[in-house]
Protein backbone atom coordinates (compact mmCIF):
# COMPACT_ATOMS: atom_id res chain seq x y z
CA UNK A 1 0.00 0.00 0.00
CA UNK A 2 2.72 2.05 1.12
CA UNK A 3 4.33 1.69 -2.08
CA UNK A 4 1.52 2.27 -4.13
CA UNK A 5 1.17 6.11 -2.39
CA UNK A 6 4.30 6.92 -3.03
CA UNK A 7 4.03 6.24 -6.80
CA UNK A 8 0.88 7.87 -6.81
CA UNK A 9 2.73 10.91 -5.18
CA UNK A 10 5.19 11.08 -7.79
CA UNK A 11 3.08 11.06 -10.50
CA UNK A 12 0.93 14.21 -8.93
CA UNK A 13 4.35 15.66 -8.28
CA UNK A 14 5.23 15.51 -11.71
CA UNK A 15 1.98 17.21 -12.55
CA UNK A 16 3.00 19.77 -10.24
CA UNK A 17 5.43 20.66 -8.29
CA UNK A 18 4.32 23.26 -5.88
CA UNK A 19 4.42 22.70 -2.17
CA UNK A 20 0.12 23.31 -1.50
CA UNK A 21 -1.01 21.36 -4.67
CA UNK A 22 1.56 18.33 -3.33
CA UNK A 23 1.06 18.34 0.26
CA UNK A 24 -3.12 18.66 -0.74
CA UNK A 25 -2.94 15.84 -2.62
CA UNK A 26 -0.53 13.79 -0.22
CA UNK A 27 -3.29 14.65 2.63
CA UNK A 28 -5.92 13.10 0.36
CA UNK A 29 -4.12 10.26 -0.60
CA UNK A 30 -3.61 9.22 2.88
CA UNK A 31 -7.43 9.86 3.41
CA UNK A 32 -8.71 7.31 0.97
CA UNK A 33 -6.09 4.75 1.78
CA UNK A 34 -5.59 5.01 5.20
CA UNK A 35 -8.06 2.68 7.13
CA UNK A 36 -9.27 3.76 10.93
CA UNK A 37 -7.74 7.48 10.38
CA UNK A 38 -9.89 10.76 11.19
CA UNK A 39 -7.48 13.23 10.08
CA UNK A 40 -4.63 13.36 7.82
CA UNK A 41 -2.57 16.33 6.73
CA UNK A 42 0.41 18.94 7.66
CA UNK A 43 1.66 21.62 10.32
CA UNK A 44 4.05 23.95 8.65
CA UNK A 45 6.96 25.48 10.11
CA UNK A 46 7.66 29.32 10.45
CA UNK A 47 9.72 30.23 13.13
CA UNK A 48 9.15 28.22 16.25
CA UNK A 49 5.56 27.80 15.40
CA UNK A 50 3.62 25.53 13.33
CA UNK A 51 0.76 26.63 11.18
CA UNK A 52 -1.89 24.35 10.11
CA UNK A 53 -1.38 23.26 6.44
CA UNK A 54 -3.43 20.95 3.98
CA UNK A 55 -5.57 18.10 5.44
CA UNK A 56 -8.54 15.72 5.34
CA UNK A 57 -11.19 15.70 8.10
CA UNK A 58 -12.77 17.59 10.72
CA UNK A 59 -11.70 21.37 11.82
CA UNK A 60 -8.18 21.44 13.02
CA UNK A 61 -6.06 23.42 15.71
CA UNK A 62 -3.96 26.26 13.39
CA UNK A 63 -0.95 27.10 15.72
CA UNK A 64 1.22 24.64 17.49
CA UNK A 65 4.06 26.01 19.30
CA UNK A 66 7.44 23.95 18.38
CA UNK A 67 7.57 21.54 21.43
CA UNK A 68 4.35 21.58 22.58
CA UNK A 69 2.07 18.22 22.19
CA UNK A 70 2.76 15.36 19.62
CA UNK A 71 3.77 17.82 16.64
CA UNK A 72 5.83 20.18 18.58
CA UNK A 73 7.24 17.34 20.09
CA UNK A 74 8.07 16.12 16.19
CA UNK A 75 9.55 19.63 15.38
CA UNK A 76 11.69 19.94 18.27
CA UNK A 77 13.41 16.34 18.10
CA UNK A 78 13.29 15.89 14.48
CA UNK A 79 12.18 12.14 14.65
CA UNK A 80 8.58 10.76 14.07
CA UNK A 81 6.74 10.19 17.22
CA UNK A 82 4.22 7.02 17.08
CA UNK A 83 1.82 7.53 20.25
CA UNK A 84 -0.45 4.53 20.95
CA UNK A 85 -2.91 6.53 23.56
CA UNK A 86 -2.45 10.09 23.19
CA UNK A 87 -3.96 10.40 26.70
CA UNK A 88 -0.55 9.56 27.93
CA UNK A 89 1.27 11.51 26.16
CA UNK A 90 2.38 14.66 28.66
CA UNK A 91 0.68 17.99 27.11
CA UNK A 92 -1.15 16.05 24.52
CA UNK A 93 -3.01 19.01 22.30
CA UNK A 94 -6.53 17.68 21.52
CA UNK A 95 -8.04 19.27 18.58
CA UNK A 96 -10.30 15.97 18.21
CA UNK A 97 -11.16 14.54 21.27
CA UNK A 98 -12.05 11.20 19.59
CA UNK A 99 -8.43 10.78 18.65
CA UNK A 100 -7.06 8.32 20.33
CA UNK A 101 -3.46 7.65 18.61
CA UNK A 102 -1.03 9.49 16.34
CA UNK A 103 1.91 8.99 14.23
CA UNK A 104 3.54 12.24 13.31
CA UNK A 105 6.30 12.42 11.32
CA UNK A 106 8.86 15.15 10.58
CA UNK A 107 9.33 17.04 7.11
CA UNK A 108 12.77 17.06 6.01
CA UNK A 109 14.30 18.96 3.39
CA UNK A 110 18.17 18.78 2.88
CA UNK A 111 18.52 18.93 6.61
CA UNK A 112 15.81 21.97 6.99
CA UNK A 113 12.71 21.19 8.99
CA UNK A 114 9.64 22.24 6.99
CA UNK A 115 6.97 20.88 8.84
CA UNK A 116 4.79 17.71 9.89
CA UNK A 117 2.98 15.19 8.60
CA UNK A 118 0.16 14.47 11.17
CA UNK A 119 -2.21 11.26 11.15
CA UNK A 120 -4.24 11.12 14.24
CA UNK A 121 -7.14 7.70 14.56
CA UNK A 122 -9.78 7.00 16.59
CA UNK A 123 -8.26 3.66 17.65
CA UNK A 124 -5.80 3.29 20.08
CA UNK A 125 -2.35 1.79 19.15
CA UNK A 126 -3.36 1.97 15.25
CA UNK A 127 -0.38 2.86 13.72
CA UNK A 128 2.89 0.66 14.02
CA UNK A 129 6.25 0.78 12.73
CA UNK A 130 5.46 -0.50 9.57
CA UNK A 131 3.35 2.55 9.01
CA UNK A 132 6.26 4.34 10.14
CA UNK A 133 8.35 3.42 7.76
CA UNK A 134 5.96 3.63 4.60
CA UNK A 135 5.03 6.96 5.88
CA UNK A 136 8.59 8.01 5.81
CA UNK A 137 9.05 6.55 2.06
CA UNK A 138 6.29 9.10 1.30
CA UNK A 139 7.84 12.15 3.17
CA UNK A 140 10.82 11.14 1.27
CA UNK A 141 9.22 12.13 -1.99
CA UNK A 142 7.94 14.94 -1.05
CA UNK A 143 11.15 15.83 -0.24
CA UNK A 144 12.92 15.03 -2.83
CA UNK A 145 10.40 15.72 -5.76
CA UNK A 146 8.72 18.83 -4.60
CA UNK A 147 9.86 22.36 -5.63
CA UNK A 148 10.49 23.60 -1.78
CA UNK A 149 12.28 26.71 -3.46
CA UNK A 150 9.03 28.33 -5.12
CA UNK A 151 7.29 28.84 -1.82
CA UNK A 152 3.77 27.30 -0.96
CA UNK A 153 2.30 28.03 -4.76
Amino acid sequence: MYQLMCDQMKALIEGCSLPLPALSNCAALLWEHLESVNWTGFYLLKEDTLYLGPFQGKVACTVIPVGKGVCGAAARSMEIQLVPDVHQFPGHIACDSASNSEIVLPLVVHGRLMGVMDIDSPEYGRFTQEDADGLTALCDVLAKYVNWEAGLL
